[in-house]
């Protein structure tokens, strides 16, 4: 602010004081004038000097009501406005106990509506960065396994030429690249897409151009586009990006455009790159590998039923003209906009709907506190009316008091959510986040800041609202008085008690829900994996280039990463595998035995290639025969090694060793079994064991696999030595993804779900159980306060101090047993609605449910203890007098 605007400032507040004196001085000199004329027209009639007075002033009214409403008339109700601010200040500096509980209580309540109001935001009110995005859907092939699985190139060559439901109708391959550097290759995030995927998606680079419709035939230029972030990260956001060359898993691409900063698109995230897909692929060519998934567009006028319709019967013809690739393959479909946030909606609105009520609570609890404290208010607010403040006056006194607690409890609430929205997003794993990039803007915007202001002011009046309807004023003389029990306070104890018992109620809900939930997530942490996680790191390698394109020098490779990364200080053994366990359980194959009819055999199985030391390097069981050993390559008899599961579902009355198990996509390459393992977890920690079969790596060798090492040490110290070495062997080896088993494990989609379930859950279980012991303690001390007349009156009669103490704290017995009987109820059948996060734990836990009760019984009885204490404490002459 300038000088000019404080000296105009300064000016207008000059000016309004001197029109207020001005308008005070001219009020009073109008007043003394009435109030003459009266006493002179009473001293016409005959009445003494004094009795013309006293009937002027009777005549004219209450001096302060007069002044009050001239003022508010006149405009000038500002400065009562200001009084009343000031004094509210000045009473909440008096009771800091008070202020600090009731600013504490709304705060965190506000701080929860706020938090999970962003993240609400954020997610389903923040519209999609595309056109219509109601209109988008996306495909998968479904098969035995389950509904949303990839689809193959041709495949979706045949579903885009045959559809009538669709106006475009495009793929999508979030795969990522290698990515040549100055300082060698390394994996860069990306996807491969058709050459229309971003105009069915309605989005125009924000730089350069897009696609062409033939950029994605055989020998067209290869182009990339970049996402905003990718351009500001490895091009400093210059313009001169357009036109650049990255060389992406070997191949040459010209840089063509660069997407809006505002861009995301969840499935293919994160994704620095985007080339496109093209028909002379490796996979592109057969009809039986899967590695997509499809985008559409809906044709105006077209529902998401009928789309769904056509496909299953373009579905349908090509299972029956492709019979060995297509059998079982069906199609699955659902909005984008669900895939995005489907998983998070129901969540986030029950979240928000937990919040909205705790926020109700703690409103409601704030009203009790100052309930309890009006009630030693009341000769003050008596007096006030009877010097002639009206109703109304007291009523914004009220309201003033509350707009300044809930301002101060407004800005701390919003800091808190903001802290709480940062933490909430730094506790979820890299992986996770990024496939949720909508919240990497979450914070405060004008909705969120609007939202916050809402609930501050709504809680301030509806907090002021019950002390207001208190202030009675045909009770003024009652009020000077005696001060005796009014209607007002038996409603107010009788609803604030129901409010006690539904807050007990929802506390032992949402406690009970937080045991469990706990509960069952320690146990998920603690499920049999088959493996030995401690002091076991992983390693992804990528060897792409031509040099490898053979078997014998992937096998050669492999056997010098072993004995290079074998020999460094610490390691105790080396072992490679295709997929990594504790992952999502992609990678199948279908599996028949040989000797079976073929049609009931057809299953699909999880297929990992494994090296020679990878089930001792693991510390998996051998339950039968034997595992690989290190000269079994493609000269010897294929062989492989069964999982438990797989031995009980192919070979459920049968000694499996021995036998042989074919590919439907290979019927010639029989794999003789020769050992069985114990169930390792390929998928999820929640999930069941599936069938598993682990060939030679040696056998087929894949260009893109995992090393693990058994540590002696840390083992994340070591990760970095371990890639400087296999780098020292080939810089162009691209390695990523440095990780620990025991991080995968923590970190895995499934243990995430179950962590942050359990934390949200008992967070606001923690805040329901505050309130609930605040909203206990408000009833208890305001019936204390309604009832020191017969307090005092009991213990003039004779009644001892452990008699108060029973009668005060039965009353606050019947309400904590109501309300635990009634949450327990109401627990048993929210956990029936939580069985699906549940983890080898029961709805109807014991444990769980004898230690809530306990643990809430234990705060009633301190919060009902100080108002107990309070009420024996009563002097009975003091308390008689008083009344």
């Amino acid at each position: 602010m300038n000088g000019l605007d404080r000296l105009t400032r300064i000016l207008r507040k000059l000016r309004l004081v001197v029109r207020s004196e001005k308008y005070n001085r001219e009020l009073e000199e109008e007043m003394a004038f009435h109030r003459n004329q009266a006493e002179s027209a009473f001293l016409a009639e005959g009445m003494s000097a004094q009795e013309a007075r006293y009937a002027a002033a009777r005549r004219f009214g209450n001096d302060v009501r007069f002044r009050d409403e001239s003022h508010a008339i006149a405009g000038l109700g500002i400065e009562s406005v200001l009084q009343d601010f000031r004094f509210a200040l000045r009473q909440l500096r008096k009771n800091p106990g008070f202020a600090t509980t009731a600013i504490l209580i709304l705060t965190l309540g506000i701080a929860a509506s706020v938090a999970i109001f962003s993240f609400v935001d954020a997610a389903l009110i923040k519209p999609l960065p595309y056109q219509n995005p109601s209109r988008l859907v996306v495909l998968f092939e479904s098969n035995s396994l389950g509904p949303r699985f990839h689809l193959s190139y041709k495949d979706y060559i045949d579903w885009k030429n045959q559809n009538t439901v669709f106006s475009s109708l495009d793929i999508y391959a979030p795969y990522g690249f290698l990515l040549q550097t100055p300082t060698g290759t390394q994996k860069a995030d990306g996807s491969r897409v058709s050459a229309g995927f971003f105009r069915t998606l309605g989005v125009t680079p924000a730089l350069g151009r897009d696609f062409r419709p033939n950029d994605d035939q055989p020998g067209q230029p290869r182009g990339t586009i970049l996402s905003y972030s990718a351009w500001q990260r490895r091009f400093g956001g210059r313009a001169d990006a357009i036109g650049q060359t990255v060389v992406l898993d070997g191949q040459p691409n010209t840089i063509i455009g660069v997407l809006p900063r505002e861009f995301h698109f969840a499935p293919a995230e994160p994704a620095d790159f985007f080339v496109t897909e093209r028909a002379d692929g490796e996979c592109e060519k057969i009809r039986g590998c899967h590695s997509a998934f499809g985008l559409a567009r809906l044709k105006p006028g077209v529902s998401l039923a009928a789309a769904f319709a056509d496909m299953r019967t373009i579905v349908a013809q090509l299972e029956r003209q492709y019979p060995d690739s297509n059998k079982g393959r069906g199609v699955f479909m659902m909005l984008a906009p669900d895939l995005i946030v489907g998983d998070v909606r129901p969540i986030l609105l029950v979240l928000l709907a937990g919040a909205a009520l705790l926020l109700l609570i703690a409103t409601v609890n704030v009203a009790s506190l100052l309930l309890v404290r009006s009630e030693s208010r009341r000769r003050e607010f008596a007096v006030r009316g009877a010097v002639g403040a009206s109703r109304v006056r007291l009523t914004l006194l009220f309201i003033t008091e509350g707009v300044v607690l809930a301002a101060f409890a407004g800005i701390l609430g919003t800091a808190l959510a903001l802290l709480a929205m940062r933490s909430a997003t730094g506790f979820i794993p890299k992986d996770q986040l990024a496939t949720m990039p909508y919240l990497t803007e979450l914070g405060l915007n004008f909705r969120v800041v609007l939202f916050a202001i809402v609930v501050s002011l709504a809680s301030a009046v509806l907090f002021s609202i019950m002390p207001a309807l208190r202030v009675s004023l045909a009770d003024l003389h009652a009020d000077l008085s005696s001060g005796g029990r009014s209607f007002a306070g038996t409603v107010w104890r009788r609803f604030g008690s129901n409010l006690v018992v539904v807050e007990l109620t929802m506390a032992v809900v949402l406690l009970v829900s937080a045991g469990l939930l706990g509960k069952s997530f320690y146990r998920l942490l603690h499920t049999d994996t088959g493996l030995i996680s401690d002091h076991l790191a992983t390693l992804q390698v990528s060897a792409e280039s031509p040099a490898y394109a053979k078997n014998p020098a992937l096998i050669a490779l492999e056997r010098q990463i072993q004995t290079r990364v074998a020999t460094l200080p610490g390691v105790r053994s080396v072992a490679f595998t295709s997929v990594l366990p504790l992952g999502d359980g992609d990678g199948t194959i279908t599996l028949a035995v040989f000797g079976q009819p073929h049609h009931d055999d057809l299953r699909e199985v999880i297929d990992r290639e494994v090296s020679a030391s990878y089930f001792t390097t693991l510390q998996a069981q051998l339950i039968r025969g034997r595992l690989f050993t290190e000269d079994e390559d493609a000269s010897k008899l294929l062989v492989g090694v069964i999982n438990q599961q797989l031995a009980k579902q192919f070979f459920p009355n049968q000694d499996p060793i021995g036998q042989q198990v074919y590919s439907d996509g290979d019927p010639k390459a029989h794999i003789t079994v020769v050992g069985i393992v114990n169930d390792i977890q390929e998928g999820q920690l929640d999930a069941a064991p599936r069938s598993a079969l682990y060939v030679p790596f040696n056998q087929t060798p894949p260009n893109d696999f995992a090393v693990l090492l058994r540590a002696a040490q840390d083992e994340d110290s070591l990760l970095p030595t371990v890639s400087a070495a296999i780098h020292g062997i080939d810089p162009g080896l691209a390695t990523y993804q440095p990780d620990t088993m025991s991080r995968r494990l923590h970190d895995s989609p499934s243990a995430w779900l179950h962590r942050s379930s359990a934390w949200v859950v008992g967070g606001f279980a923690a805040l329901a159980l505050l309130l609930s012991v605040v909203g206990l303690y408000g009833v208890i001390a305001y019936s204390v306060s309604q009832r020191t007349r017969e307090i005092g009156v009991r213990m003039a009669l004779g009644a001892q101090r452990s008699a108060v103490y029973r009668l005060i704290l039965r009353e606050a017995a019947w309400l904590t047993l109501l309300g635990i009987g009634a949450g327990l109820l109401c627990s048993l059948a929210t956990a029936m609605l939580l069985r699906t996060l549940l983890f080898q734990v029961r709805a109807w836990d014991l444990p769980t449910l004898v230690a809530v009760p306990i643990i809430l019984g234990l705060a009633s009885l301190l919060a009902s203890y100080l108002p107990a204490r309070r009420a024996a404490s009563v002097d009975p002459t003091v308390a008689l007098h008083a009344e």
